[in-house]
This record gives C-alpha cells, structure tokens and sequence, in this order.
C-alpha cells in the first residue's frame, strides 16, 4: 500500500489506454471522488485500436476463481445499467456451454457447482433443451449442456463511450492521438507521463494499455510479464436459418442489438459462437482457440494510422481456421451451406497463469497495473482497482492478481513467452486443480532433489518448486491398505502411497521437504517494534520464541498468516506465504529495519512424527528434550556437521521440527538424517500426506482458507489475535467484532460416507440451497473420512448441523464437526 497522498481526492492520476479497462477505471475513480485524472490513448477515440476496439464481448462470468467470477458478475450489473443511444451496452442473451465428450460432461457438472457455489443463476440441460435455445445444434451429437441465462454480450465500444460521457461529467479528460514515449521518475516514484504532445505531471500512473502493457512497462522500468497472441474470429455469410428470428432487443428506433440466441461454447473443440445482425441479416461470428499459439511481439505492431485495419486486428489465415470450420459444421450442419465471409486475428494479451496483473509495482511507488484483463472482467478489475487506489484495498480478494505473484524465476521472456502459450492452448481445457504446467520443468529445485528423484517422487509444480506428492519407494507401505475407491477425477495426480505416508507420520518419523515456503529475515534495531506493529500477535518474548501471527490490512482482512521466529534481539526468521508479503513489509519497514528474502539460499526439511526426538537427538549435543526444547521454541545448533536453525512448530500435528540450512549444506543435512532415521523407519513423505493430515489437525492455508475478506473471528483464528499489546495495522477495524459477533464461520465439515470424496470449491447445501463454499478438502486418513473446511454462515457452523456438497451434481451428505478434529489436548504435540 502506497502512503496517501496529503488529500489523496487531489491526486493526478494519468491512465494508459482508453479502452474498456481505462474507461472504467476512469469511471469508478471519478465516482468516488477523484476528479484529475486523464486518460491518453495513441489511437482515436472512442475505438483506438486496442482489444477492446475489436472484442466479441463473450461474458460468462463462472470460473474455478471466485475473483474471477465476482469480476465478471459486477461487469454484468454495470454494463447492464448503461445505454447510448438508446441502445443497451449489455444484451444478457445468456451463455450455453454443450458437452460432446463424457469428460466434459462431467466438467459441466463441476461448472454447475462453480456457478451455485459463487451465486451464478445456471442450470444443466438435456440435449433436447440444448436444441429448443439453439435450434442449429445436431442434437444427436450433444450429451448436455450447462445454461447460464444471466450472461451475455458486453458491447464494449458503447459502454466505453458511455463511462468516457460520465467521467467526463465528474471532472476526467480523455486524450486521444497521444503516444505515450516516457515515464518520468524521482526517487523511486512515478512522477509524470511525456508523451509526443507533452508532459502530464501524476501522482498515480495506471498502465491499462492491454497487449502494449511490456512497452509501457519498459518505459519505466518495470517488469509485465504477458505474451500477446492472436486469436482466430470469423463471420459467417448471412445465414437463412437466421432470418426470422424474434430479437428481444430490437429497438423502437429499429436497430437491431448484437444477437438474440445465447453465446455457444463448444469447448471440446476449442470455438464458440455469438449471432451478429445488420442489414443483410443474421450472421455467426466463430471464434477458436483450436490454431498454434500466434505470438505477437507488442514492440513491434504498428501504430494506428500505419496499420491496415487497426493494430490489434492482423490479416485473417484461413489454414489455421480450416479445421476449425469443419468441426463447427459438425455441430452446426447448417454451416455446411454457408461459408467464412470474413475474418481477422485479433491480439489480446496472456499471461503466465492466465490471471491479470493487477496492482503498484514494487520498485516504482506510484506505478499500477491494470493489464490481461478480459473485457468479460473489465469493469470489476477497475472497480477493484480504484478501490485499491482511493481506500488503500480492494473488497474483494485479488491476491491470484497481485502482480507480485510470479517470482523472479517465472518472469524471464522465455518463460513468459512459453506459458503465455500455453495459457491460450488451455483456455477451453479441463483443468484438473492440481494439474501442473508441463513446461519449462523442473525449473526450481531443492538440494534434496536428487534423492527425491532416487525414491521415486510424483513432484507437481507450484511457485516454479517441484514439490513431492508421494514416493513411489513407499508403495510397499501402501499395500493391504483398504482405502475406498475414488472416481476418475479424484483419482487424478493421488495415490494409495499418501495414505501409507500420513500413516507412517502418525505412527513413526517421515522427512518433509519445506524448502518451497518463503523465508524472509528482518534484521536491525527496530525490527521487534516494526513486527509488532505489523502483526497481531504478540511478539515481545525472549529470543528463542516462536510464534503464529497474521498480517492485516487496513480494514481487518488477513493479508497472510506467519510464523516468525526470534533468533536474537534484533534478528527474526519469517516464514511467509507470497512475495506479496515481502512487498507490504518493504513498503511499511523503515530505515533502520531491513527485510530480506533468504528463501533462496536456504532450505527445510520437516521431521515429523512420535519417534522424530529418537531421529535428531542423537546426532546433536544440544538437548532437545521437552523441557529443554519446547513446543513453539528456536535455536541454532549442529544436526552431524551441519549448521541448522530447528523451530520446533509442525504442521501435521505430530512431534518435530522444522530444520533449515543454507542450501550448499542441504544434501548433507537430507543424508545426515536419511541414515539417522533407517533404525527408526523413518520415510520421505509428500504433499498429499502433508494436506491431509493438516486438515486433520485443522491448520488453515492462507489463500484457500482465508483471505482479505475474512476477518480473524470468522476464520477461528481468534488465538493469534492481541489486541491489548498496542496498535497493529488493523487493530482499529477489529474493534467490537468477536468470535460470538460473526456472521460468518470457517467450519470443519466430514463427510458422512466414508467413500465420498471431494476437492474444494464445491457448494455446501443447507435445505438444499447453497449456503456457502467449501475452501480445502482431502481425505483424513487416520479418521477415515473426508474432511472439508467451508464458509458457512454462522448459524449454520455449529457442530452436529447436517449439510450436504454438491460435487460432480452428487449431494454427499456431510456434517459440521468440532475441531480440531485430531489430538485436541494437542498431546502428541508437547511430549
């Protein structure tokens, strides 16, 4: 968060680019308020070239993401509310997504509880009601099909001339035929724009330049790691079946809007369909992402008066489309008599995980970034965004946004370039959620690498880590296990092994590879005040303490939960979630407390499990005995010849330690207790495990679990909370709320059927309406059942209540349980 402005309603804000995001945002900031802001575009207004000038305007708002659909939801309510002349900016002719393949049958059954769980109207059809809402469908090649008939048509050109008129009012100017050539800076902060026809002095400088985002961002110096590509559209001839139709939206002016059917989806075969009528009659605009990935490089496309049609439209390539247009012709037999009339490749931009980069660069205060926004999310994008600019936050959780998400591994242009692609390849794929990127792997590694691939490790990816779900060298622990039989899609990236694992953790020792959590130092004098007044709980103890903190904003949302270890007076260890961490302890640290990030040059190997004391005491002269080597309690000693910093935490619930090292030493420590553990049994043991067996001990995952928009009594976490130490960054917004005052809980669900299994994000039904969301789940293996932590009101979060999930369009009978669901004296943590 950026230090406010003396009377932030004064700030000048320039934004880059007039199109639908810059629009908005233009309009949202100027409602709340702030009236000097400018937005220059190179291009004429109000169709200056850019993705916007050429958008199909598809919104369908259900995503895997809750973000990412309430950013959609509120495009459809805005652009629902605006008009020009007389004409809609949002036609909600509703969307129709049909499954040819029982796999994505199945995943239409999954998008249905997407939509419920995230408050989207949506319903699964039978192939005879696909056929009533698009009559061109061969019915008999449709297995189903999901309605949603709240989405539809965002006119994106209208409504940014409708929010340009508004800001207007409000006090905004809009400049087109300005190229941006600079950013001017002072002292690390932004403080102006030079264009080809002069200096806009800014406090605030919004780059929402779409695919052209990398050549502002180089201007100042800053890192957009998006890869534009081009994206095959194409209009059909007028077609017969077409005329006739009634058109709901006709006007009494007699102009007719974009269409009148839903917008079709056929993923299987990566196209979708939108109707288009104009004099000649009705046409289907055709759009696929079934061809090569087509890199644009954004340094290179013309400018607007240089390019032959606009520079986001390139010159049709009819091979690309060809099977395109015979798989369309397969579902739509119609087509079979007419023809593609015309076509182009437009560019729009991709990013490495295909989410936006939202947010204030770290190395330029001042500098934002709106970019690889979608037109379907445009409007909730700058709602949250000025949010973001004028109170400090936004209201939603945008944290799969925050463009500090990548690390430092996963922005070189090569990476960029290779999964930007592979965002296009995958934008209509059935994603499983564990599913990891293919490529580039492996990329980040921990020293224990080589002995994990010598055990035979699944490793998935996350952050750039290869990170170990199980090990194949345990399978002989897995057999004569009576685990119930999962379906395909629990099935996938699981195996019986991390049953055996969480089970060898609970019975004898395993080793568990840490090294992927961040690691941050803060160092210096003021170091203990600066932690204090970050975090909420108290951290004033001896040097050797441990303890778990949270860290809040301003309004008492939980930006990220910690664990910070005093090592000496004035140096802590941090463990953290993200580098957005590090970037709000950099913007908030002063000049005599540093924060550094030793994630890198460091690793960790968790020992966990009753027999994990019998592993590491022998090979130390320190004693680590109870008394002297409590739970929540650091020091440094020797494991063998190895250095090592032990924090005596676990978060699988069982005695142990977690125990770093710098990373040239890792492999020596991995060996060290490697051998030390033969006589103990002792095993390597994934993630997988590792999941399970946290849920069962009701840990919370900050980013799944909880986030900026819970506040520490819904999310039982009450217990990190101490007010009565002093001030902390969102003590004030705390004040009068409570355990007993949330409307809302956090609450531990098994699920009534030893057999049934789910994964997260499913509706959690109450008298069979969506009451709330399930956030993690995975089967406790020393419970026998599965375990599920949803959001559920309050009144419905008492244990012994009786729900039921919706998962794959099954209701599994579950009930909220007390937690912690294991060791609740929390004995086999303190012996």
């Amino acid at each position: 968060m950026t230090s406010p402005l003396r009377n932030p309603v004064d700030a000048r804000v320039v934004i880059i680019g007039a199109g639908v995001v810059g629009c908005s945002l233009a309009d949202e900031l100027t409602a709340r308020g702030w009236r000097r802001v400018t937005v220059l575009d190179q291009g004429p207004l109000p169709a200056p070239g850019g993705s916007t000038s050429h958008a199909p305007g598809l919104v369908f708002q259900t995503s895997p993401s809750k973000t990412m659909t309430e950013f959609a939801a509120y495009t459809v309510r805005k652009f629902g509310s605006l008009d020009v002349d007389g004409l809609p900016c949002f036609d909600p002719v509703g969307g129709l997504e049909v499954a040819t393949t029982e796999a994505r049958w199945a995943d239409l059954h999954r998008k249905a509880g997407f939509a419920a769980s995230w408050g989207v109207r949506g319903e699964l059809l039978d192939p005879r009601q696909c056929k009533k809402l698009w009559p061109l469908l061969d019915e008999g090649k449709v297995l189903g099909g999901f309605h949603t008939p709240d989405d539809g048509l965002a006119r994106a050109v209208p409504a940014c001339r409708a929010q340009m008129a508004r800001a207007e009012r409000h006090g905004a100017r809009f400049l087109g035929r300005h190229t941006v050539t600079g950013i001017e800076r002072e002292a690390g902060r932004v403080t102006g724009v030079v264009t080809d026809r002069g200096v806009f002095p800014a406090d605030h400088v919004v780059c929402a330049a779409g695919f052209w985002g990398p050549v502002i961002g180089a201007l100042a110096g800053v890192d957009v790691p998006l890869l534009p590509l081009a994206h095959q559209y194409a209009t059909t001839a007028p077609l017969p079946e077409l005329a006739g139709l009634d058109d709901p939206y006709r006007t009494a002016t007699g102009a007719a809007p974009a269409a009148g059917r839903p917008i079709l989806r056929f993923q299987d075969r990566d196209l979708y369909f939108r109707e288009h009528f104009d004099a000649t009659g009705g046409r289907l605009g055709i759009g696929s992402y079934a061809h090569r990935p087509l890199p644009v490089d954004p340094f290179t496309v013309p400018a607007f008066d240089d390019a032959p049609v606009m520079p986001s439209s390139l010159p049709f390539t009819p091979e690309d489309f060809a099977p395109s247009w015979r798989d369309s012709v397969g579902l739509l037999p119609a087509l079979g008599a007419s023809r593609v009339a015309d076509g182009f490749n437009g560019v729009f931009s991709f990013t490495p995980d295909g989410m936006p980069l939202l947010g204030e660069a770290p190395a330029l205060r001042g500098f934002w970034l709106a970019e690889a926004v979608w037109v379907t999310h445009s409007a909730g994008v700058a709602k949250a965004v000025a949010e973001w600019l004028t109170d400090g936050r936004p209201t939603l959780d945008v944290h799969a946004c925050d463009l500090t998400r990548f690390e430092d591994a996963q922005r070189s242009p090569a990476y960029v370039a290779e999964r930007g692609a592979q965002s296009f390849v995958e934008v209509y794929d059935v994603i499983h959620p564990l599913q990891p990127a293919e490529r580039p792997r492996p990329l980040r590694t921990s020293p224990f690498y080589p002995r994990q691939q010598e055990l035979g490790a699944y490793f998935l990816e996350a952050g750039g880590w290869e990170r170990p779900h199980w090990y194949e060298a345990n399978a002989p622990l897995a057999e004569g296990l009576h685990l119930p039989e999962r379906d395909a899609w629990s099935a996938r990236h699981w195996s019986p092994i991390a049953a055996a694992e969480a089970a060898a953790t609970r019975e004898r020792v395993a080793l568990y590879d840490m090294t992927p959590l961040r690691r941050l130092e803060v160092t210096g004098p003021g170091a203990l005040d600066f932690l204090q007044r970050m975090t909420t709980n108290q951290l004033a103890k001896k040097p050797g303490a441990v303890t778990y903190t949270l860290l809040l904003d301003e309004a008492g949302g939980i930006r990220s939960d910690l664990t910070v270890a005093r090592l000496a007076p004035d140096h802590f260890q941090v463990g953290a979630n993200s580098r957005a961490d590090l970037d709000w302890l950099h913007r908030h640290a002063p000049a005599d407390v540093h924060v550094r990030d030793v994630t890198a040059g460091t690793c960790c190997i968790g020992v966990w499990g009753p027999l994990a004391r019998d592993l590491v005491q022998p090979l130390t002269r320190d004693d680590f005995s109870h008394g002297a080597f409590g739970y929540f309690k650091a020091r440094r000693t020797h494991l063998g010849h190895v250095p090592v910093t032990a924090l005596r935490v676990s978060y699988v619930g069982e005695l142990g330690w977690e125990l770093y090292t710098t990373a040239d030493l890792g492999l020596r420590l991995w060996d060290t207790l490697w051998e030390a553990g033969r006589e103990h049994g002792a095993i390597a043991a994934g993630r997988s495990a590792f999941n399970s067996l946290r849920l069962e001990k009701g840990y919370r995952a900050w980013g799944h679990d909880m986030t900026t928009e819970h506040h520490p009594y819904e999310a039982g976490l009450a217990f990190a909370v101490r007010p009565e130490k002093g001030d902390f960054v969102g003590r004030s917004a705390l004040t009068g709320l409570s355990e007993g005052t949330a409307a809302r809980r956090l609450a531990c669900l098994t699920l009534d059927d030893p057999a049934s299994v789910v994964l997260g994000h499913e509706p959690v039904l109450v008298d069979g309406s969506p009451a709330g969301y399930v956030t993690s789940a995975a089967y406790g293996y020393t419970l026998g059942r599965c375990i599920a932590y949803a959001w559920l009101p309050a009144a419905v979060a008492v244990p012994g209540t009786a729900v039921h999930l919706a998962y794959f369009g099954a209701k599994l009978a579950a009930t909220v349980a007390r937690e912690p669901l294991f060791d609740p004296k929390m004995t086999r943590l303190r012996r």
